[in-house]
C-alpha cells in the first residue's frame, strides 16, 4: 500500500466513524425501548414512536439537505452535520418528557441527514474512479459495525445506567467522529447542485418505484420485529439487558456477513434469487419466532438467520435500482436510502396495529412474516418489468445499426 493510499484509507476511516455513529443511533433505540417507556412515562410501544420519528425525519430531509445545501463546505456540512446530531442525542438524553425526546430525536435525524449523504460523495470525490468501490466500503464498513457493536454496546450501558447514559455514549461517539473529521479530513470538492425536482426524477420510472417499494415495504416487515426485539425475545432472555444485547451484538455480525457476501453472490446469481432466497428465509424463521424465542439457543439461532438475510436483500437492492438506469444511479441511490428509512419508520406504526389486540408480542413474527412476503412480490413485479423492457429493448435495434446486446445490469436478474 502506497503512502498514498494509507492517507486516503485514513481519511475514509475518519468518515466511517460518523456512519458508526449515526448508524448505532439507528438501531439502539430498539434495544431501550422498555427503559425509555418506564422512565418517561408511557407504554411501549408508544415509546417505539422515537424510532418512527428519527427515521422519517431522516427519510424526509436528506434530500432536502442535499438540495439546499448544494453550494456548501463539505468538510463544513459534514462537521456541522455532526453537531447537530450530537445536540440532538444530548437533547434526547436530557429530555424530561417523551414529547421533548421525540422533538429531538429530529433534530439527531437532521444532523444524520447532513453528514450521510455528504458523506457518500465525498468519498467518492476523494478516491476517484479506481478506489470508489473500496472507499465506499469503508465508509458503510462503519454502518455495519454498528449493528455488530454499536447497538449491543449501547443496549448494555442501558442495562447498566439507564436509556439516558446509552443516549451520552451515542453523543460522545459523534464527538470522536467529530475530531476524526477536523483532524483527518482535507477540503472535498462540491458537486454540481442537482435541483430537488430532479432528484426525483427516477420515480417516473415505474422499475424503480417498484424495487423503491420492495425496499419499503420489506424493510418495514423486517423492522417490525427489530423495533420490538427486546419484547418478542423477553422470554428467552428472562428480561436481562445483558443477554439482550449479546443477541444483538449476534444479529449485527450475522448482518456483516450477510452484506459482504451479497454482492459476491448477486454478481454470480444474479439479484432476484438473491433477494428471494434472503427474502423467503426471513420469512420461515420469522413465522417460528413464537417457539424460538422461547429459548435462548433457538433465539440466538433465529436472530442470527435474520440478521444475515435482511442486510443480504440490501446489496441485490441496490443492484437492481442501479442497473434500470446506470446514468441516474447516485439520484436513484438517494432515494433508496429514503425509501429504507420511511419502512424503518412504519415499523413502529405495524407494530402498534398488531399489538392492539391483534397478536401479542410473542407472535409479532407472523405479521412481520407477511409484511416482507409483500414486499418479495412486489419485487417480483419490478422484475418482469424489468425483464420485458430488456427483451423490448434487445428486440428493436435501432435504424441502420445491429441489434444490440441487452443491457448486462438489466438482464441479469436471474
Amino acid at each position: 500500500m502506497t503512502p498514498t493510499d494509507k492517507r486516503l484509507n485514513l481519511r475514509f476511516v475518519a468518515l466511517a466513524i460518523g456512519m458508526f455513529a449515526i448508524g448505532t443511533d439507528s438501531f439502539v433505540v430498539a434495544g431501550i425501548l422498555p427503559s425509555v417507556a418506564e422512565d418517561l412515562h408511557v407504554d411501549v410501544p408508544t415509546s417505539a414512536e422515537l424510532i418512527t420519528a428519527y427515521a422519517l425525519a431522516y427519510a424526509v430531509l436528506s434530500p432536502l439537505v442535499a438540495s439546499l445545501a448544494g453550494r456548501a463546505s463539505r468538510k463544513a456540512l459534514l462537521v456541522g452535520g455532526l453537531a447537530v446530531f450530537i445536540a440532538g442525542n444530548i437533547g434526547t438524553g436530557l429530555a424530561p418528557t417523551f414529547e421533548l425526546a421525540m422533538a429531538f430525536r429530529v433534530v439527531a435525524a437532521l444532523g444524520g441527514a447532513m453528514f450521510t449523504p455528504t458523506a457518500a460523495g465525498a468519498v467518492v470525490a476523494l478516491a476517484g474512479p479506481e478506489k470508489r468501490a473500496t472507499a465506499l466500503s469503508i465508509l458503510f464498513g462503519g454502518l455495519s459495525a454498528a449493528t455488530a457493536l454499536g447497538s449491543p454496546i449501547g443496549t448494555a450501558i442501558s442495562g447498566i445506567t439507564d436509556w439516558r447514559g446509552t443516549m451520552m455514549f451515542v453523543a460522545a461517539v459523534g464527538a470522536l467522529a467529530t475530531v476524526a473529521v477536523l483532524i483527518g479530513l482535507p477540503t472535498v470538492p462540491r458537486p454540481p447542485a442537482v435541483p430537488f425536482k430532479q432528484r426525483l426524477s427516477p420515480l417516473t420510472d415505474a422499475r424503480i418505484t417498484l424495487t423503491l417499494l420492495l425496499l419499503l415495504v420489506a424493510y418495514s416487515g423486517l423492522f417490525v420485529l427489530y423495533t420490538y426485539v427486546s419484547q418478542v425475545f423477553r422470554p428467552a432472555t428472562n428480561g436481562d439487558g445483558t443477554t439482550l444485547a449479546w443477541l444483538l451484538s449476534a444479529w449485527g455480525a450475522a448482518a456483516v456477513v450477510g452484506n459482504l457476501f451479497a454482492g459476491r453472490l448477486t454478481d454470480a446469481y444474479g439479484n432476484r434469487i438473491v433477494i428471494n432466497t434472503a427474502g423467503v428465509t426471513a420469512v420461515l424463521v420469522f413465522l417460528t419466532t413464537p417457539w424460538s424465542s422461547q429459548h435462548l439457543v433457538s433465539a440466538f439461532v433465529a436472530v442470527v438467520i435474520w440478521g444475515a438475510c435482511g442486510w443480504a436483500m440490501l446489496v441485490p437492492i441496490q443492484h437492481r435500482i442501479v442497473g434500470v438506469n446506470p446514468a441516474a444511479s447516485q439520484l436513484s441511490i438517494s432515494l433508496s436510502s429514503s425509501a429504507n428509512y420511511i419502512g424503518v419508520s412504519l415499523a413502529p406504526v405495524i407494530v402498534g396495529f398488531f399489538l392492539d389486540g391483534v397478536v401479542s408480542a410473542n407472535r409479532l413474527g407472523i405479521p412481520a412474516a407477511a409484511v416482507v412476503a409483500t414486499g418479495l412480490l412486489i419485487g417480483e413485479l419490478g422484475h418482469r418489468l424489468i425483464r420485458r423492457d430488456a427483451k423490448a429493448a434487445a428486440a428493436t435495434p435501432p435504424t441502420g445499426a445491429p441489434a444490440p446486446a441487452a443491457n448486462p445490469s438489466l438482464s441479469n436478474h436471474r
